[in-house]
């Protein structure tokens, strides 16, 4: 009786752990990265004439990434013109604003990485949507254009 338990409590992890490591779909995937790219052109931020956002890439092709696999990948860039303010300030205030809108506007989870915190050479932040796989890197540079975003799905299946 003992050991019956044992088997049907380890199927049933079995077939739960399973469950849980299903990989999106590419269509999935593609879908939540052009509405990145919508939520991108339509954010109160972004769509202010002066901060010259350049879609350079739509998600709107499978790239081919791995023997029948692809991926969709997003880029973009946005000026923050600085001011009369010290480089340290501009990147901060750059780098605290695109990462409050990747969070509260996009759903992105950030990683946060403090050795970058007061450096003038410029930031990556990495954010990901676990769920679906997909990652956005935006570096914050102290020359123009301020934001290169890059964010792209997964390696999947069509």
């Amino acid at each position: 009786m003992r050991f019956a338990r044992l088997v049907a409590v380890g199927l049933a992890l079995v077939v739960t752990a399973s469950g849980c490591t299903s990989e999106p779909s590419l269509k999935e995937a593609a879908a939540e990265l052009q509405k990145d790219a919508q939520r991108l052109e339509t954010n109160d931020v972004f769509k202010n004439p002066l901060m010259k956002l350049r879609i350079l890439q739509h998600p709107d092709k499978d790239l081919r990434c791995d023997k029948d696999k692809f991926r969709r990948v997003l880029r973009a860039t946005a000026d923050d013109e600085r001011a009369n303010e010290p480089l340290n300030s501009h990147l901060g205030r750059a780098q605290a604003l695109v990462e409050n809108v990747l969070v509260q506007d996009f759903g992105y989870k950030l990683e946060h990485d403090y050795s970058q915190m007061d450096t003038d050479e410029g930031r990556f932040i990495h954010g990901t949507k676990k769920d679906l796989g997909i990652t956005m890197t935006v570096y914050v540079a102290p020359e123009a254009p301020t934001w290169r975003l890059d964010a792209m799905t997964p390696c999947l299946p069509r």
